[in-house]
C-alpha cells in the first residue's frame, strides 16, 4: 500500500498538478462500476416466472407457439393453450418422481383419457374414493379398539376364523362412521398411503382385502389404542408391529416353549390352592399368560444387551413371578405361609410385599441377567416411583445414560377380580 501511494504522488497530471489531486477533481463517471448488493425478503422459488427480466424471453417463446406449437417444449404449449382459453396459469408437469406421502395422479387412472399429451382429466370420484379409504385406515387404527373381541371366556365371539366384515356384510359402523363405500367397489384396487404396513411388499390391495387384513390386526382378540401418541417414529412402530403380514405368528418351538411356561405357573397356582385352602392368597388365575409375558420381556431383553432389570409387582400373582420368573427357591416362599400365632400381628399378607434380588443364567440366551423386586408398600401405586427411581440410580453408577443396560418393568393394580382385565394392558 505504501509503494502504490508514493507511485501515485510521484506521477504528475496537465500542467504539472499531482495526478491524484488532478484525478479528484475531475467529474467524469468511472467506466468500471460495480452493481449494489440487493437483499430479498423472498427465496427465489417463490418470485414470478412473468417479471421484468423474462418478459422478452416469453415474448420470443410465444411467437415461436404461434408460428409452429411443436417448436417449444409441452410446458410452454400446455401454458399458452390454457391461456388462449381462459384457463390461466397451470404449473407445468414435474420430471421428478412423485415425494413422501405423493401419489402420481396418472396412477389412480387405470386409463388416460382425452386431453394433450402428458395431461389427463382425472374423474373427481376417483379422488373421493381413495381419500375415503385412507380415512378408513386410519379409522381402525384410531377406533379399531372399540370393536374388539377381548372377551376371555368366548361367550360373545366365539367364531375365531372370520371377521366383522364377512359376518355382517359391511364394516362396523362405529370405526368408519361416515366413510363408506358402495358394495361395488369391493374388487377395485386402491393405493396404499405410507402410514400403513398392511400391505406388506404389494403398494395396491382391492378394498376387500383390505378391510380384511385392518379388521385382523386391529378387531381380533387383542385392541390397541395408541394414536394419540405425539410420536410419529413410535406409532410407526407400533403399526409395523400389528399390521405387517405374518405378525403375531410363532413357530412350533415357540408355541412348545410359551405352552410349557403356562403350565409351570398354572400348575403353581394349582399346588397353593390345595396345599393352603385356608390361607390369605393373591392367585393368578385368569392371568397365567402374564409369566409367559414376563419372560418374553426379559428374553428379548437380554438378547438386546439388557444387564439388569427392575421390576415393581402387584400382590396378584407375585408369588408365581417370584418363583417362575425370578426362580426364588421355593423353600422360602413355602416357608413364608406358616400360620399366624395368636400373639402375632398383622393380616398374614406379608409375603405377597417382600421382594427379592437374584442373578441367574438365561437359558434361551445363555446370559447372565440380574432380576431385582421391590418390596411393595401398602399402597400399590406406590411401587412404581420407586422403581423408576432405583432404575434411574443404577443406570447412573454404571454410566447407562441411553438406558441399554438397565430397564425396569411394573404392573400394579388394585382388583378383586383379574379375570376382566385381561389382555388390557
Amino acid at each position: 500500500m505504501h509503494r502504490a501511494r508514493s507511485l501515485v504522488n510521484t506521477v504528475t497530471g496537465p500542467n504539472g498538478q499531482a495526478f491524484a489531486g488532478w484525478l479528484l477533481n475531475q467529474s467524469v463517471q468511472p467506466a468500471v462500476t460495480c452493481a449494489p448488493r440487493i437483499y430479498y425478503n423472498s427465496p427465489a422459488a417463490a418470485e414470478p416466472f412473468l417479471n421484468g427480466s423474462s418478459s422478452t424471453y416469453v415474448e420470443d417463446m410465444y411467437n415461436a407457439w404461434l408460428a409452429d406449437p411443436s417448436s417449444v417444449h409441452a410446458s410452454w404449449d400446455s401454458f399458452f393453450r390454457n391461456s388462449a382459453q381462459g384457463q390461466g396459469y397451470q404449473p407445468p408437469p414435474s420430471l421428478g418422481g412423485p415425494g413422501k406421502n405423493e401419489v402420481a395422479l396418472t396412477s389412480l387412472l387405470p386409463t388416460l383419457r382425452g386431453g394433450i399429451a402428458g395431461v389427463s382429466t382425472l374423474d373427481d370420484k376417483i379422488i373421493e374414493d381413495h381419500l375415503a379409504v385412507q380415512a378408513i385406515i386410519r379409522s381402525y387404527q384410531a377406533r379399531g379398539h372399540l370393536v374388539a373381541k377381548v372377551d376371555p371366556l368366548g361367550i360373545m365371539y366365539q367364531d375365531r376364523s372370520t371377521t366383522i366384515t364377512e359376518r355382517q356384510g359391511s364394516p362396523p359402523d362405529e370405526v368408519i362412521r361416515q366413510h363408506k363405500l358402495n358394495d361395488t367397489d369391493m374388487e377395485r384396487v386402491f393405493k396404499l398411503p405410507s402410514t400403513t404396513f398392511i400391505g406388506g411388499k404389494d403398494s395396491s390391495l382391492p378394498l376387500k382385502e383390505i378391510l380384511k387384513r385392518l379388521e385382523l390386526s386391529y378387531c381380533r382378540h387383542i385392541g390397541v389404542e395408541f394414536m394419540f401418541i405425539n410420536s410419529l417414529e413410535q406409532c410407526n412402530w407400533i403399526r409395523k408391529k400389528l399390521e405387517s403380514p405374518g405378525a403375531g405368528q410363532l413357530t412350533n418351538d415357540q408355541k412348545r416353549l410359551i405352552l410349557a411356561r403356562l403350565t409351570r405357573a398354572a400348575g403353581f397356582e394349582g399346588f397353593l390352592s390345595r396345599k393352603y385352602t385356608s390361607e390369605k392368597r393373591f392367585g393368578l388365575e385368569g392371568c397365567e399368560i402374564l409369566i409367559p409375558a414376563m419372560k418374553q420381556v426379559i428374553d428379548k431383553s437380554t438378547e438386546l444387551g439388557v444387564e439388569s432389570i427392575i421390576m415393581g409387582l402387584a400382590h396378584r400373582g407375585r408369588l408365581n413371578c417370584l418363583a417362575n420368573v425370578c426362580r426364588k427357591p421355593l423353600v422360602q416362599i413355602f416357608s413364608q405361609f406358616a400360620g399366624l400365632e395368636a400373639a402375632d400381628e398383622g393380616s398374614g399378607d406379608v409375603k405377597y410385599h417382600l421382594g427379592t434380588y437374584i442373578e441367574r443364567l438365561n437359558r434361551v440366551t445363555n446370559k447372565n441377567i440380574r432380576l431385582a423386586v421391590c418390596a411393595n408398600p401398602s399402597h400399590l401405586e406406590c411401587v412404581s416411583s420407586v422403581v423408576q427411581g432405583k432404575t434411574r440410580a443404577e443406570q447412573f453408577y454404571r454410566g447407562d445414560g441411553e438406558g441399554k443396560k438397565v430397564i425396569s418393568v411394573s404392573y400394579s393394580y388394585r382388583m378383586d377380580r383379574i379375570l376382566g382385565l385381561q389382555n388390557i394392558v
